[in-house]
């Protein structure tokens, strides 16, 4: 039984006969509403049979025996389509010179909440129809990709949180470690996650196997031994708000491949992030400074790899439509000399494929990007965005890269460091709580080099529509 017809037989329970628990005193609070990250949720709210105005609400809050706010479950889904096109994939260095297809992602979970315990489950369901290519990232027969426990505790003037199984998580912008949202397989590890928070401080400790996904029947996705990535991180609010968050990282890979290494991977990770606004006001600048360092090896070869990435804008809110400039630099090393014992490709390790575009033209290794841009907001819920991005090579010694982490044949030790420009356009339209539509424009204008390479100019558009529940 697939995720919608699950979602289906759902929606046609009833929960009638159930009472209402008891509520606290605090006074009534706002109704929740479906996030991108479902687990973050919280429907205790609706144990207020006033906030119960929705259809299928029956559904959103279901008490358990005790009469307690805080027993309940909750269930939801979300279903995601995107319809994308582009007339050279892989900027035509691959086999297909067009590419129409459409990708699906439909989810279903359910959250139990017993006082201070949870658990949390998310079945999923990815399909590509019609695509040329299917990868990893694409398509994904039903499977689990959510299951963990959780827990929390007030210690010591602060709270403890702590959660054992299948998750995932984000940091910051999602430069190097993201919930892959953009691709239609978003990131799961399995991992036990340990974080406490008090006051300004929040202090975050795991251990975690990425899972690896496979397409070949239901639920066959698995971590193993063979991928790991552990981290400890700190972060803190600074100057108001603002926060600054320094963290370690441990990531390992068995058999890794590079174009001037080969074998068992392991880096040891280094990153400081200090991101903010200022004023708090209508008229502000807001910013975000990254850094990270790579050292370790691959089989015989030493690591010393790094990348910068800076973004900032000045949003003017006594304007009409609310203007925003932006300005936005990255910065990721690659390999200088081949055959010298050193590799110098910067691992980007699980980037956002969203974070400069959907297309796909661009990864986070062995690169300089420079791209400004404007975003409008003519109505409530909608956002519209045109960004000019402009993209070199960090060393033309090693190859141009695609999202995430795809040499382009024949680019290593040729041509120049120019690699070629693209302009963005795109909308995002939030309907409703429950619905929301984008779309996506891309022309990558190849430089000389790509051409030489069998490279050549691409067009991409991608229309989607999210729905939750």
């Amino acid at each position: 039984m697939t995720p919608l017809r699950i979602a289906a037989a759902l929606l046609g329970l009833g929960c009638a006969g159930l009472a209402a628990p008891a509520l606290a005193d605090d006074g009534p609070a706002p109704r929740p509403v479906p996030l991108s990250n479902r687990w973050q949720e919280d429907w205790s709210p609706l144990a207020d049979p006033a906030l119960r105005d929705e259809a299928f609400d029956a559904l959103k809050y279901v008490a358990l025996p005790g009469g307690d706010a805080r027993r309940f479950v909750s269930f939801g889904a979300n279903l995601r389509e995107r319809y994308e096109a582009s007339d050279a994939p892989r900027l035509g260095s691959g086999e297909r010179d067009a590419d129409r297809y459409l990708l699906q992602r439909a989810q279903l979970h359910a959250d139990l909440r017993v006082e201070r315990w949870r658990a949390f489950a998310q079945l999923e369901d990815v399909r590509a129809y019609g695509k040329d290519e299917v990868g990893p990232a694409d398509a994904n027969r039903l499977d689990l990709r959510l299951a963990f426990l959780a827990y929390r505790q007030p210690l010591a003037g602060g709270v403890l949180n702590a959660r054992v199984g299948r998750q995932d998580f984000a940091f910051d912008l999602q430069r190097f470690v993201s919930l892959r949202n953009g691709p239609n397989v978003r990131q799961s590890f399995d991992a036990a996650w340990l974080n406490f928070e008090r006051g300004r401080w929040r202090l975050i400790g795991f251990v975690s196997r990425p899972v690896q996904y496979r397409d070949g029947r239901d639920f066959d996705d698995r971590s193993n031994g063979h991928l790991v990535f552990h981290t400890l991180r700190a972060e803190r609010q600074v100057l108001g708000d603002n926060e600054l968050s320094a963290y370690y990282s441990r990531y390992g890979q068995d058999d890794a491949r590079y174009g001037d290494a080969a074998g068992d991977e392991h880096r040891d990770i280094v990153d400081l992030r200090f991101a903010g606004t200022l004023p708090q006001a209508s008229d502000r600048l807001d910013w975000d400074l990254e850094a990270m360092g790579q050292r370790g090896r691959v089989g015989a070869a030493d690591v010393r790899a790094w990348a910068l990435g800076a973004r900032g804008g000045w949003r003017f809110g006594a304007l009409p439509w609310t203007p925003r400039l932006g300005l936005q630099g990255e910065a990721a090393s690659g390999d200088r000399r081949a055959g010298d014992g050193r590799l110098e490709t910067f691992n980007p390790l699980f980037p956002n494929g969203s974070y400069f575009t959907l297309a796909g033209y661009t990864g986070y290794v062995n690169l300089l990007h420079l791209r400004p841009s404007l975003s409008l907001s003519p109505a409530a819920g909608l956002t519209l965005a045109a960004a000019w991005g402009l993209q070199w090579r960090q060393t033309r010694a090693d190859a141009v890269y695609l999202q995430p982490d795809l040499p382009v044949a024949g680019t290593a030790g040729r041509g120049h460091r120019w690699t070629g420009s693209y302009s963005q356009l795109r909308a995002d339209w939030r309907v409703n709580a429950h619905a929301s539509l984008a779309l996506e424009y891309v022309h990558y204008a190849a430089g000389a080099s790509l051409r030489a390479a069998g490279a050549h100019d691409s067009d991409y558009l991608g229309l989607e529509l999210g729905l939750a529940w």
